[in-house]
């Protein structure tokens, strides 16, 4: 039953990462243990020098410096020690039974000190302390150790109480009455079990405590970590408007915005799926979008989806701009040059690359939720969307590597956008699948 005790409570299995996050908190604490107990030692040491000293000088023995001493070089190791290793649960056992044990030791040796006798170590307010080295365990939310430190000093306590007792056992200075108690050095035994009584409540609360608080705090790990996972899935301006969102998202919230979308896509990559091993597939994927999602993200643009080879990006849907139009375009501009630069370092290495075509459509977008409660996707819907997903296509119509509507660059111009490349017009272009012609700006 100890045993068990001791292992703690069973917790559900966790992902290697979660446990790995939690011990890093732990190894954060105990540092933050030895900090703290460095500072705790150099105020006691500063006090001491400071304060006029009760004992006489020709006392036969001076316990604090040397106490003070031990306490500070263990501190010191466990400091180095906590800084350069994990501290094992074996190590930190041995650090409570020094701190209580160095602490008692101190408070036995006050009769010695004083030449009084072994009871008036018990009227030392210096018992005090052990509650300091209870709190201070309490910082790792590790029941297990506020549990032995009160259980420590409790039986510590009381092994000091029978020393007094036993020591002269002509004498053993016990009384039952409260004043004679408070004004002598006669032992009170009720008195000595309400400290251990109150040790052990203190240090048993405490562990309850944490140990509900250990549960909670590995929910919260593992619902951190796990939100941060989830959070990759999504543009950081969605994952930070889901996280600071002040009610549950459900489908059909959504905020009409005016908005640039940017359609990507490679040609020939389905030609290339269906000839290629799939590792030379998902490598040139991989390639292709690490090159163009940085490129948008640059330029302000949140990744809407990515649909197979291709990638949809908005500007301004998910978050409010006042220059959506000229980042989507700088985007799409930067985009096909990056692909320029890739299709060269691949064409030095040997291998050849799928061009890259992508066009930018701007005006009203509805971004919100769709789906039902088991599943729901953040998206951005509108005529902008579906119209510069055909606009893409008619690259292949045009001959030419990006396009975008005459309106769009318009306003992308100004909006501030200031093109390097030329972008010749092309009068009423004809896209497939809309209904009327289109004036339009195409990028070579």
């Amino acid at each position: 039953m100890i045993a068990r005790l001791w292992r703690g409570a069973p917790t559900p299995l966790l992902p290697d990462r979660v446990e790995r996050a939690i011990s890093e908190q732990e190894d954060k604490t105990e540092r933050l243990i030895s900090w703290i107990q460095l500072a705790i030692v150099c105020t006691f040491g500063l006090l001491y020098l400071l304060s006029p000293k009760t004992a006489s000088p020709d006392a036969p023995f001076q316990p604090v410096p040397w106490v003070l001493s031990i306490y500070l070089a263990l501190t010191i190791i466990r400091i180095i020690w906590s800084h350069t290793r994990r501290l094992p649960d074996w190590s930190l056992a041995i650090s409570i039974f020094f701190d209580v044990g160095v602490l008692l030791v101190l408070i036995w040796s006050f009769h010695l000190q004083y030449d009084q006798p072994a009871s008036f170590s018990l009227k030392a307010p210096t018992m005090l302390y052990i509650f300091i080295f209870i709190a201070i365990r309490a910082l790792r939310f590790d029941y297990r150790f506020v549990l032995m430190t009160g259980l420590v000093a409790a039986a510590g306590w009381g092994l000091l109480l029978l020393y007094v007792v036993y020591s002269n056992p002509q004498d053993m200075m016990i009384t039952r009455d409260y004043i004679t108690y408070l004004t002598s050095n006669s032992v009170l035994l009720g008195a000595e079990f309400d400290k251990m009584i109150s040790i052990l409540v203190v240090a048993g609360v405490l562990a309850v405590a944490l140990w509900r608080g250990r549960q909670l705090l590995i929910r919260s790990v593992s619902e951190g970590i796990a939100a941060q996972e989830l959070s990759r899935f999504f543009a950081p301006e969605v994952a930070a408007q889901i996280k600071q969102s002040d009610r549950a998202i459900a489908a059909g919230n959504a905020v009409t915005r005016q908005a640039a979308v940017l359609n990507l896509d490679m040609r020939g990559f389905t030609r290339m799926a269906g000839t290629e091993s799939p590792e030379v597939v998902m490598r040139v994927l991989g390639e292709y979008q690490a090159r163009m999602i940085p490129v948008i993200q640059r330029h302000g643009g949140s990744i809407d989806k990515f649909l197979g080879d291709g990638i949809m990006a908005s500007f301004g849907a998910a978050k409010p701009s006042e220059t959506f139009a000229a980042d989507g375009l700088a985007a799409l501009a930067d985009c096909l040059a990056e692909a320029r630069r890739w299709e060269e370092s691949c064409a030095a290495e040997g291998r050849a690359c799928p061009s890259v075509n992508g066009a930018l459509a701007t005006g009203p977008v509805l971004f919100g939720a769709v789906g039902d409660s088991s599943r729901l996707e953040i998206t951005v819907i509108g005529d902008a969307v579906n119209l510069s997903a055909k606009l893409e296509k008619a690259n292949k119509d045009f001959g030419s590597r990006g396009v975008t509507t005459a309106e769009a660059y318009e306003l992308a111009l100004a909006q501030g956008y200031r093109p390097r490349l030329d972008w010749p017009q092309v009068e009423h272009g004809s896209v497939g699948g809309v209904d009327r012609a289109v004036a339009l700006r195409r990028l070579d």
